[in-house]
């Protein structure tokens, strides 16, 4: 019987441009746009700086090239980085329902192969919406499950989307595939304890499933073999991860419809650099703020209901959350982000600056954010949020927000994507690179060259 792995590597390797739906074209090519320009604004962060050291003394000069800066390194060095940097603000896109984080590996990874091949535009967009499709699929067999345990689902489901992304553009044929793929469980990790502690590892796993993603590629395509049954069987992924049969895991939630239903569609772009289950509950406090001129200092509580699922991602503990130890810390606390939102009337890439996490009036607001599980609220397949704000004279003013802005159904327009990315852009490139890069990044479905986009990463002020 044909297990899961057989399914994807037969479709992967008959998957071509022509086969994907325009409307996937174009997210796909957004995407690609949104993850360059989060690689950008990552460069200029403490943690930017660690991992281009890091990489450049681990790897050397090779044919791929971290964005931004241009250093030559190794194709694996490449994917590693940008994918790293591309997490550093916790802005990149989200599949809702599976929590994954899938362009940042897949973008990173294609781009790094591509530097070392040469590779059209539209074969490097195949690739990215082929691993993006599966990076989605393989974390909705058992959504929130991994959460819960304490995996961060970008480790390991994208770490299967950069693989067979990898064994498209390497040409790998079925059998080389499914032997990459049971490599690649292997390599799927991602453990989320940096949450207690505010450090940054977390932000390493798009790097990591891109890296280990084009190397488990390489692998099977040399020969080198691994289990058919990655995903369903006895010591499989599922299996050993969550170690309790009684859960119930949708395999054919990986394999169902391929080429027909594309589940990427129900990715959301973000426009905070914050978890995304917490969007809803910025963008609710921030119409209120705007509409009723809500002076922070005269607000008694901010009620928020929350989905159960939510409370220990980004509630609790609550000491933490209302206490956050750095901006890693802040961007998965709702309580502190709300308050800085409602404080400073922003949530931006320069929000959770040092000065803000000790403010005392972000602090005391925080304080008198409340959480309250609602039971009627849906599961990570739609992220909706509420707030009630009291005032301290008994008024009291609250708004629902039934869907994250930037999810499929209440999307983002092209115009606000740009913006997005010329704001991350806006440290490193002039306005007229910044235009090139955004012309040039649209034009790649019909580029001969998908590797040229690189060139124009790199402008007068990012070799610096």
């Amino acid at each position: 019987m044909p297990t899961c792995s057989d399914r994807v590597s037969d479709w992967v390797s008959r998957v071509r441009f022509g086969d994907l739906p325009q409307d996937v074209v174009t997210q796909t090519t957004l995407r690609v746009l949104d993850v360059v320009g989060l690689v950008l604004a990552g460069l200029a962060t403490s943690f930017g700086r660690s991992v281009r050291e890091a990489v450049l003394a681990l790897n050397p000069a090779g044919p791929s090239r971290i964005f931004g800066c241009g250093d030559a390194t190794t194709v694996p060095g490449a994917a590693f980085a940008n994918g790293a940097l591309s997490q550093a603000l916790e802005f990149d896109d989200t599949h809702n329902e599976s929590i994954v984080h899938m362009s940042s590996p897949a973008v990173a990874a294609a781009f790094a192969l591509a530097e070392s091949r040469r590779t059209s535009g539209a074969d490097l967009v195949t690739a990215i919406a082929i691993g993006n499709e599966i990076s989605c699929r393989v974390g909705s067999v058992a959504p929130g499950q991994f959460h819960r345990r304490g995996y961060h689902p970008t480790g390991l489901f994208a770490t299967f989307g950069a693989t067979w992304l990898a064994g498209h553009m390497l040409g790998l044929n079925r059998a080389e595939m499914n032997n990459a793929a049971g490599i690649a469980g292997s390599f799927a990790s991602g453990l989320l304890q940096c949450w207690v502690d505010g450090t940054q590892s977390k932000f390493l796993h798009p790097g990591w499933a891109a890296q280990s993603g084009i190397v488990a590629a390489t692998l099977g395509k040399s020969g080198a073999t691994g289990p058919a049954a990655v995903f369903e069987g006895r010591f499989g992924l599922f299996a050993s991860h969550l170690q309790d049969d009684s859960l119930p895991r949708a395999y054919g939630r990986i394999t169902d419809g391929l080429g027909e239903h594309w589940e990427s569609r129900n990715a959301s772009f973000k426009p905070f650099p914050v978890a995304h289950v917490i969007h809803p509950y910025i963008d609710a406090l921030l119409r209120l703020r705007a509409a009723h001129g809500i002076d922070p200092a005269r607000v008694e509580r901010i009620i928020c209901p929350v989905a159960a699922y939510i409370v220990g991602i980004v509630c609790e503990p609550v000491a933490e959350k209302r206490r956050p130890r750095s901006d890693s810390h802040g961007r998965v606390s709702l309580q502190y982000t709300l308050a800085e939102a409602l404080v400073l009337g922003r949530i931006d890439k320069n929000a959770y600056r040092p000065e803000s996490l000790g403010d005392p009036r972000i602090l005391g607001l925080a304080d008198r954010v409340e959480i309250e599980v609602d039971p009627s609220f849906p599961g990570p397949e739609r992220f909706k949020g509420a707030v009630r704000v009291v005032m301290q004279d008994g008024s009291a003013y609250e708004t629902v927000e039934e869907h994250n802005r930037g999810s499929a159904a209440n999307p983002l327009a092209v115009e606000d994507i740009i913006a997005k990315f010329d704001a991350n852009a806006a440290d490193l490139l002039s306005a007229p690179q910044r235009r090139a890069l955004v012309d040039a990044v649209m034009a790649l479905p019909k580029a001969r060259d998908a590797a040229a986009v690189v060139a124009h990463t790199i402008g007068l002020k990012a070799t610096a």
